[in-house]
């Protein structure tokens, strides 16, 4: 990577490491002690901040910052994992912040963890292998994936939560600090606590990303039906298809559901009780 970052204009500083395998876009800034290791490609303008560590096979696209002590594309940390080649894939202006762990794939998992663009990693986050991110996502300090997770575009990810292994959280979903995910959390609903419950849609968050009032009612009026109405799963999802068959954000939430393995998380605040999460 040495030979091409002078051409290309790169700014790297004499402290950094970088593998000769390694290739580097134009006006990519590698500060003091980093470490960029064989097998990875870096996109234009990205930033590696100070020691902070690239491994492969792992793809940057341009525009990432990785602030300094964030590692990405280390080794998977699965047993099953023997050693075959698995990789990294991440898109365009993601922002790792500082002590951000994100591996690698396993074989049996599909072999790659991806990360969309424009997402946000803050200090402590950790996605494990086979995960795959979305877009414009928000991971607060100490969000941690187990392996397998999908997270969707537009969803935050709360401070201190633990999303189990081959669970989703749907699309502009909220996940709130310290809450423990063991089944899918709903698109556009606030998803809190230890024991989770279902704190209505997330009306600040969607309000945030452009959504209006009448968009926002409608799904208010929605979720009432999947989770208030006493309905089973099947039921619901009925309902909600006839009465609103052509809204996309209700046949979201509806296809969202009935692709569950794992079931979504139901239950009401304060409830004391469970509702049904598997489409039955």
């Amino acid at each position: 990577g040495g030979r091409d970052a002078r051409v290309m204009g790169n700014d790297i500083h004499p402290s950094a490491v970088g593998d000769r395998d390694a290739e580097l876009g134009a006006g990519v800034r590698v500060r003091a002690h980093a470490v960029i290791g064989p097998d990875v490609v870096i996109g234009d303008d990205c930033e590696i901040g100070e020691a902070a560590q690239v491994m492969g096979p792992t793809r940057l696209g341009p525009g990432n910052r990785l602030y300094p002590k964030a590692t990405v594309g280390f080794d998977p940390q699965d047993l099953k994992w023997e050693g075959e080649t698995v990789r990294l894939e991440v898109g365009e202006g993601n922002t790792f912040r500082e002590f951000c762990t994100i591996h690698r794939g396993t074989g049996l998992g599909g072999g790659a963890t991806t990360v969309g663009d424009g997402n946000l990693f803050m200090v402590y986050t950790h996605v494990a292998h086979d995960c795959h991110i979305g877009n414009h996502t928000i991971f607060s300090n100490n969000a941690t994936l187990a392996g397998h997770v999908l997270v969707q575009d537009h969803s935050v990810v709360g401070a201190f939560s633990a999303v189990h292994q081959f669970c989703r959280v749907g699309p502009y979903a909220y996940v709130g600090g310290y809450t423990i995910v063991t089944k899918d959390a709903l698109p556009f609903v606030k998803t809190v606590g230890q024991k989770p419950a279902c704190y209505g849609v997330n009306r600040i968050g969607l309000e945030r990303r452009g959504f209006d009032d009448r968009r926002i009612a409608r799904l208010e009026a929605a979720m009432r039906i999947l989770l208030r109405s006493g309905l089973n799963t099947g039921q619901a999802l009925e309902k909600l298809r006839e009465t609103w068959p052509e809204d996309p954000d209700v046949a979201l939430v509806a296809d969202f559901v009935e692709a569950s393995e794992r079931g979504v998380i139901r239950n009401l605040p304060g409830s004391g009780r469970r509702r049904g999460g598997d489409a039955d």
